[in-house]
């Protein structure tokens, strides 16, 4: 198979390239030169905002295209264009954003989707880029040729957000550890390696539409999570589960200052952790022990030095040491 990987330096499409190699297939990246893509893949040089930006593509023929733009929905647009004639299938890894909020706790492919979204628009804020994305994805290929993969929360080597590499430096800290509870809360996400083979997998299906791809709910809960990661690290830490109610009182904010944790019965706790994925797994999603996610996580990040990369348009995230001793105190 040829694949053409828009972007693939990065978290996901850099696993999605590594997949894509250890499948023998023919990878050619496209990428601004940021960063070095994975050896054995051939390298474009390209930068989708400017005005001759894909020029590197003007030759060639794949069987896919993968393409994770986060930005400026007309990129994804000009892509599809350019490519339409010379690519079989177009795979666009979107987000389960691009629901209308909040979606209902079980929501599937068929909920409402954000208003306001274009393939032609400039960046706006992300649920509507990445619901323009996925019209320009379709208005280029066609719906029977373009895939939407709808991923939620995703962790594992090479995440460039902060989430779980975080929590695992915060625990090799050692010392009292702020565990929000409830510790049997379940938790939704996707390990970027199973996110990569499922691409790969759907590619040569030929799948077309939309597709949430996240785990089964609770395929790991908050102590799962937190406990592999004291397993992981070896640290002398000690989880002090928290009622929601203090985090919440003491102005922690959820997901951002505690990531990947949200209130329990809450409308974020519904959208982020409890999408139905029924379709996924009946196309052949596997998704990997919690356990496993976190320690080759990481192996990765004690790899690199210890600090993990930052994508620029993210925040970054986590919890101020003297803010977690504050809360901790007042137990």
């Amino acid at each position: 198979m040829r694949l053409l990987v828009l972007g693939g330096t990065e978290f996901a499409g850099r696993a999605v390239v590594e997949a894509a190699l250890g499948r023998g297939w023919e990878v050619t990246v496209l990428h601004r030169g940021r960063h070095t893509p994975p050896p054995g893949a051939r390298s474009l040089r390209g930068d989708r905002t400017a005005s001759d930006g894909l020029a590197a593509l003007a030759e060639g023929e794949w069987d896919a295209v993968v393409d994770t733009w986060s930005s400026a929905p007309y990129a994804v647009r000009d892509s599809a264009r350019l490519l339409r004639g010379r690519a079989g299938r177009y795979v666009y890894v979107s987000s389960c954003s691009v629901y209308s909020w909040p979606p209902a706790a079980g929501y599937t492919e068929d909920a409402p989707l954000v208003e306001g979204a274009s393939a032609d628009a400039e960046a706006t804020e992300y649920a509507r880029d990445k619901r323009g994305g996925e019209l320009a994805a379709v208005a280029g290929f066609g719906a029977d040729r373009a895939l939407l993969v709808r991923s939620g929360l995703i962790l594992g080597p090479y995440e460039n957000i902060g989430r779980l590499p975080w929590w695992l430096t915060r625990i090799a800290r050692g010392g009292p550890v702020l565990a929000p509870g409830p510790k049997d809360l379940p938790l939704q996400y996707v390990d970027v390696r199973d996110l990569a083979e499922w691409i790969l997998g759907a590619v040569e299906r030929e799948l077309s539409g939309p597709y949430n791809l996240i785990s089964p709910p609770g395929h790991a809960t908050t102590a799962g999570l937190l406990e592999a990661c004291v397993r992981a690290t070896g640290a002398a830490a000690e989880l002090r589960w928290t009622d929601p109610d203090v985090v919440l009182g003491a102005g922690v904010e959820p997901w951002t200052q505690l990531p990947v944790w949200v209130p329990p019965d809450s409308e974020l706790h519904a959208a982020l952790h409890g999408a139905d994925v029924s379709r996924a797994l009946a196309t052949g999603l596997d998704c990997r022990p919690v356990a496993e996610t976190v320690t080759d996580t990481w192996t990765w990040l004690t790899g690199i030095g210890g600090t993990a990369p930052q994508r620029p348009d993210r925040p970054p995230v986590g919890l101020d040491p003297e803010v977690e001793a504050k809360v901790l105190g007042g137990r």
